[in-house]
């Protein structure tokens, strides 16, 4: 009955699980914020989602595009950006596919091919070469004034646009990520005349939605060197662990009516868990999404009768204990060396005497001065801590990796 084939758990980057679990609050705002506000004309800033590594990302604005293709709405496919890319490059030719979407194409008004064939030249030959030969205009403004067009045809059409930009952190090009996120904060923040109800003239903006996603590191990227215009016109969200309620709310159809799966004849069968091992499952996977499907697609692997069990969930997390104490490495691996010795020095004192001051002194420090930098980066940009009386650990994963509380299986 049981089979990796039919398996609804997916711990990998970039996927959409059938099991989902949280984000109730991003997965609102777009459905009652942004989507609303954008489609009939009011300003929304842009989105910017981070987080470390196996928070979910991508797999969150993944799964608000998909809401919005059901919707109807024009869709960029994920925008992954590899180190070293040229970002403007990426989205040219995301944008002309839009473009070719909302019909514009079939227009023979010379200022709009004169449009394509800008953009059509930056997505074949890059920002680099475009900037070397210094002829007509900057490159963001070809990429401002494409989107501006396919946002008019979304009004005519209604639609709404959404742009998914991934992996931001990797943009190394401070030239190309201004350009970049001037073009896009441009077009959000346009504004353009329409008719409305009795022919009366009215300003609206454009219905485009931008969602970036990314590493924390990006915070600095944006905010340091792009100044404060970057900070009006896109909202930050830094993504952490998900509340045992929410975890306990995605199992619960296993438990209630149990999940149905397509059976090898062409039927269906339906596959029920416990209660012990939905208690068991949340505990290992300690509010992580990554270990919440890693611990829910081997516990689903480790037999084929119709109830997961409680015996099931630990078999399975004997054989990922390895590939989650590796999750939580990398994150712990991606710490400047002050602000890991932070955490670890946290994690070494009993909860209630983890104050300030005496993890400075548990660090060899003077006084709590000389840690508050760190500390006030794990909380507001990593999200791995939050600053208390007394401070507490917002990953339940690195304070269980980093203390006797790791989930270890025998």
């Amino acid at each position: 009955m049981r089979s990796p084939v039919t398996n609804p758990f997916q711990p990998g980057s970039d996927i959409v699980p059938d099991v989902w679990a949280g984000r109730v609050e991003q997965l609102s705002d777009w459905r009652d914020v942004v989507r609303p506000r954008r489609h009939v004309g009011l300003y929304e800033t842009g989105r910017t989602i981070l987080g470390e590594p196996g928070t979910g990302k991508s797999s969150l604005v993944r799964r608000i595009a998909r809401h919005a293709i059901d919707a109807g709405d024009w869709v960029t496919p994920q925008l992954r950006m590899p180190a070293g890319a040229d970002p403007l490059r990426i989205v040219a030719a995301a944008l002309l596919r839009l473009a070719d979407s909302a019909g514009l194409r079939s227009s023979a008004r010379q200022g709009l091919l004169d449009l394509f064939a800008r953009v059509e030249q930056l997505a074949v030959s890059g920002f680099s070469v475009t900037v070397r030969q210094g002829q007509g205009p900057e490159a963001f403004t070809s990429l401002f004034e494409l989107l501006v067009e396919i946002g008019q045809a979304a009004i005519e059409q209604d639609k709404v646009v959404l742009v998914h930009i991934d992996e931001v952190q990797n943009i190394s090009d401070e030239a190309a990520l201004s350009q970049l996120l001037i073009a896009l904060g441009d077009a959000l923040a346009h504004q353009v005349d329409v008719v409305a109800p009795g022919g009366v003239v009215i300003e609206r903006f454009l219905p485009i939605a931008v969602y970036l996603t990314g590493l924390p590191d990006f915070e600095d990227m944006a905010g340091a060197r792009k100044g404060a215009t970057f900070a009006r016109r896109f909202r930050t969200v830094t993504l952490t662990s998900i509340d045992e309620p929410d975890l306990a709310q995605a199992l619960q159809p296993f438990v209630i009516d149990g999940w149905t799966t397509p059976a090898a004849d062409g039927s269906t069968e339906v596959v029920h868990m416990t209660p012990d091992a939905v208690r068991a499952l949340i505990a290992l996977c300690c509010g992580e999404p990554f270990l919440f499907q890693l611990a829910g697609q081997r516990a689903w692997n480790a037999s084929t009768s119709p109830v997961i069990t409680d015996d099931d969930v630990r078999s399975g997390w004997q054989g990922a204990e390895g590939e989650a104490s590796a999750h939580v490495e990398r994150i712990l691996n991606r710490l400047p060396s002050r602000e890991r010795e932070f955490v670890e020095a946290m994690a070494a004192l009993d909860p209630s005497e983890r104050t300030l001051t005496t993890i400075a002194e548990r660090m060899g420090l003077p006084s709590a001065a000389n840690v508050g930098p760190f500390s006030q980066r794990l909380d507001t940009v990593r999200g791995i801590i939050v600053r208390g009386k007394p401070y507490s650990f917002r990953n339940r994963a690195v304070e269980a990796y980093l203390s006797t509380d790791w989930p270890h299986v025998r």
